[in-house]
C-alpha cells in the first residue's frame, strides 16, 4: 500500500527520496499539469477548490493532493487567462463558495493540453520501455 502525502517537512523528504510507487520526479511531474487537471474536473461542470482536491485523492487512493496555497494560485492564474471563470455560489447549500467554471477558451485549451499530454506519454513509454 502506497503512503499519503501530507503536507508535512518528513512527509516531502519522503517523497524525494522515493516512497513506493510515487517519487519525487512523478510528483513534479503531476505539479507540472496542475491547470491541465482543474480544467479536466471543470469539463465535468461547475465546481469549487475543495471538491477538486477531494475528486483527485479520490483518483489518487488518497496518495496525491494539491496544497490550497497551489490551487488557489493555480485558479488564479486560469481566471487571469480567460481559461476559467468564478462567482460565489448561494448560502442555502453551507458555507458560501466561490465556484469555478471553464471557458470555451479553457475547453479548447484543455483538449490541446491532453493531446500535447498523449503525445508525451507515448515518446515516454517507448523511452523507458525494456528491450
Amino acid at each position: 500500500m502506497q503512503k499519503k502525502l501530507s503536507k508535512s517537512d518528513d512527509s516531502q523528504q519522503a517523497a524525494k527520496t522515493g516512497l513506493p510507487g510515487f517519487s519525487f520526479m512523478t510528483s513534479d511531474l503531476i505539479r507540472g499539469h496542475t491547470e491541465t487537471i482543474i480544467l479536466a474536473n471543470l469539463i465535468k461542470g461547475d465546481t469549487y477548490g475543495y471538491e477538486i482536491n477531494k475528486r483527485i485523492q479520490g483518483i489518487t487512493g488518497n496518495i496525491y493532493e494539491l496544497k490550497e496555497a497551489t490551487l488557489y494560485s493555480a485558479f488564479r492564474r486560469l481566471e487571469k487567462a480567460g481559461l476559467v471563470k468564478s462567482y460565489w455560489g448561494t448560502e442555502e447549500t453551507g458555507a458560501r463558495r466561490r465556484y469555478y467554471s471553464i471557458t470555451d477558451k479553457g475547453k479548447s485549451t484543455y483538449w490541446a493540453s491532453k493531446v500535447d499530454w498523449d503525445k508525451a506519454k507515448e515518446l515516454i513509454d517507448g523511452l523507458i520501455r525494456e528491450f
